[in-house]
């Protein structure tokens, strides 16, 4: 089988066979959370810092800066898949409807 170069300008007749990816670490060239319904919505004031909820993400859409700590979502990457709300026992994330965030 031949490989191919797909990238953010292939078009989707040239896309490979059942979405192949055939190289590595090009998750980030793909903006993937548009498609998003549902959005967590994370609540600083009742954060604790416990650190549970990045690692969880499929996505890395949970920055952490150099102290540590979580910062507000990466919406550009993350899909509303609410793993992150289910496992904060804080209920610091809160799961929306897309329309519907304040």
């Amino acid at each position: 089988m031949s490989e191919c170069k797909i990238n953010k300008n292939t078009p989707w007749q040239d896309l490979t066979i059942g979405g192949n990816i055939y190289e590595a670490g090009n998750a980030r060239e793909f903006k993937t959370g548009d498609w998003r319904s549902i959005r967590p919505v994370f609540l600083s004031e009742k954060c604790k810092q416990c650190g549970l909820c990045f690692p969880v993400c499929p996505d890395n859409a949970i920055p952490v800066n150099s102290d540590q700590k979580r910062e507000n979502f990466n919406y550009d990457y993350c899909k509303g898949c609410g793993v992150c709300a289910k496992v904060c026992p804080f209920g610091a994330i809160e799961m929306k409807e897309e329309g519907d965030v304040k």
